[in-house]
């Protein structure tokens, strides 16, 4: 499958409480590698396995949540093409430029529907990791360190006017609906869950319908297995990490999961399996009466803190 336009997942960058705290927190026990700190203070990271400079960037605040999200375009022509067409839609651009963050080239930021700061990029320095590109080991130290994901997967995003995102989504920036959720009945079963993809993964980018604009619900740390989920789940308990769901397996992209809370209360996942879905595939909807299963799928509940609690 030939991956242009926007390919991946690149970065997110999160309000922080207590920016050291923090900091010792993606580090050690989530187990990310520190890449640097810049003038303003934020301190940046990436997945040990991710080759780019950096995917998750913290920034202290008085209160917690997602300033901006940026996915990765192909190249610089792609990102002036998605200018363009994001601007004949009425979407309003700007320019950020290349240095402001760490080791970034210039992004193309802009607001969406739901109110959240979403951007697009073409350039970001590979710094590598750590096993070389010639005859590599499969793995490294730093794929011990915590519990070690292999690269940042993906944002579920709470806000208003999912329907408006979708379309932004689907006819300007090239994603796919892959799954979707129904509301109840009663109220025309209007798409409530929407997850997407620019890729052939389950989804890189999720929304859900919110009242309030801009909320983060999690971000999503990419783990090789059932079996390293399962080891993450033993790292928080020892470090006595708040849960808010699992282990357990998803039947809404059939993943397998945790989530948990970060010391200034965002939420995080950690994620594996799932399936591949190739430009042929067929959107799965959930109805409502059934999104317990959707959500949870052995148990069937609707854990009230997962569908509530966002920051």
């Amino acid at each position: 499958m030939a991956i242009t336009g926007v390919m991946r997942a690149g970065h997110a960058q999160l309000r922080v409480l207590d920016i050291q705290v923090s900091r010792k927190f993606y580090r050690d026990v989530i187990g990310l590698v520190e890449t640097g700190e810049d003038a303003q203070g934020r301190v940046y990271f990436k997945a040990w396995d991710e080759r780019d400079h950096n995917s998750i960037v913290l920034r202290q605040a008085d209160s917690a949540g997602v300033d901006f999200v940026g996915y990765r375009v192909l190249d610089a022509a792609s990102l002036d093409q998605f200018e363009r067409d994001l601007n004949a839609r009425g979407v309003a651009t700007r320019r950020i430029p290349a240095g402001e963050m760490l080791e970034t080239g210039e992004r193309l930021r802009f607001t969406l529907p739901s109110g959240h700061e979403f951007e697009l990029f073409a350039e970001k320095a590979h710094v590598g990791n750590g096993l070389g590109l010639k005859n590599p080991p499969p793995w490294g130290p730093d794929a011990e360190h915590g519990m070690a994901p292999v690269r940042f997967d993906h944002c579920l995003l709470y806000g208003p006017n999912v329907a408006a995102v979708k379309a932004l989504f689907t006819e300007v920036l090239g994603f796919r609906l892959v799954e979707r959720i129904l509301g109840p009945v009663e109220a025309g079963e209007p798409e409530v869950g929407i997850f997407l993809s620019c890729s052939n993964k389950t989804h890189d980018i999720a929304f859900v319908e919110h009242p309030n604009p801009g909320k983060l619900h999690h971000v999503s740390f990419r783990l090789n297995s059932w079996e390293r989920v399962q080891r993450a789940s033993d790292i928080m308990g020892m470090n006595r990490v708040p849960i808010d769901m699992g282990p357990t397996r998803h039947g809404v992209t059939r993943g397998e999961t945790i989530y948990a809370w970060d010391p200034s209360g965002n939420r995080f996942e950690t994620f594996a399996g799932g399936y591949e879905p190739y430009p042929d595939w067929e959107p799965i909807t959930w109805t409502f009466d059934e999104f317990g299963h959707g959500l949870d799928y052995p148990t069937g509940t609707l854990h009230e803190s997962f569908l509530g609690v966002v920051s």
